[in-house]
């Protein structure tokens, strides 16, 4: 019986890659087999050397998701290189904190424009050519706050639980038609995102608190969950946001 979890022969296309989860996951989708192309502002060089040393196949593609002027340049070249894209990880996101009553406009939308609105227009730039080769994988990454409220992150808290929103209703348009639509929600990880936190001994004696794990999650600990919504072990898997979060939630 064939492996359920390989992704040989499969193209990944993975936004945010050049560190931390996005990193992470192009490193575990590479392990099972999958060729990677990373999209994102910055050069994904430790990364490239990571996928290419496990024999994999890589391409960088130079893109800003402040806006979606990028999103099918993106999906051609990664079409040009590999002759096929299967997989799209949405990784590449921003955050802004500030005191709710002092939230600036600006603030707001550059949040919301790559978080939310460049996700979906890069995701349904990555169905029409997914139709074309008779179905594909997306996985978005989503965020604690896709269940929660969080403090001093309004437009992130909106962008993420618009986020889950989304990825249900892409699960229900597009089930049928062979494109399996779903998210991960890691919990606190050690990444760029979450440095203030970590450098606030009060925040993040508290933080560690509450995780059950008793650890921040690192970047491997989301490699797993990546590959298993990619593969066709998740064949019937639709619509959800997995939370890979050392057990916050259920505490």
């Amino acid at each position: 019986m064939a492996n359920p979890f390989s992704l040989e022969g499969k193209v990944a296309l993975v936004t945010g890659a050049n560190t931390g989860i996005g990193q992470g996951i192009a490193i575990a989708l590479a392990q099972a087999g999958a060729n990677i192309a990373a999209a994102g502002r910055s050069e994904p060089t430790e990364t490239q050397k990571a996928v290419e040393a496990l024999g994999r196949k890589f391409l960088s593609i130079k893109a800003d998701f402040g806006s979606t002027e990028p999103v099918q340049r993106v999906v051609d070249e990664t079409v040009a290189a590999f002759g096929q894209v299967d997989i799209l990880v949405n990784n590449a996101g921003i955050i802004r904190r500030a005191d709710s009553i002092e939230f600036s406009e600006a603030d707001w939308d550059a949040v919301m424009d790559t978080n939310l609105k460049v996700v979906f227009f890069l995701t349904q730039a990555f169905a029409k050519q997914a139709l074309k080769q008779g179905g594909g994988k997306v996985i978005n990454i989503a965020s604690l706050l896709s269940f929660q409220g969080g403090i001093r992150v309004p437009s992130y808290t909106a962008a993420k639980s618009g986020l889950a929103g989304l990825t249900k209703i892409l699960a229900n348009e597009w089930a049928t038609k062979g494109i399996n639509v779903n998210a991960i929600a890691p919990g606190y990880f050690d990444t760029n995102n979450t440095e203030a936190l970590r450098a606030d001994a009060d925040r993040n004696a508290s933080i560690l608190a509450r995780i059950p794990a008793g650890r921040w999650g690192r970047p491997e600990d989301i490699g797993g969950a990546a590959v298993f919504l990619a593969s066709s072990a998740a064949d019937y898997v639709q619509g959800i946001t997995l939370p890979v979060d050392g057990g916050w939630l259920a505490r």
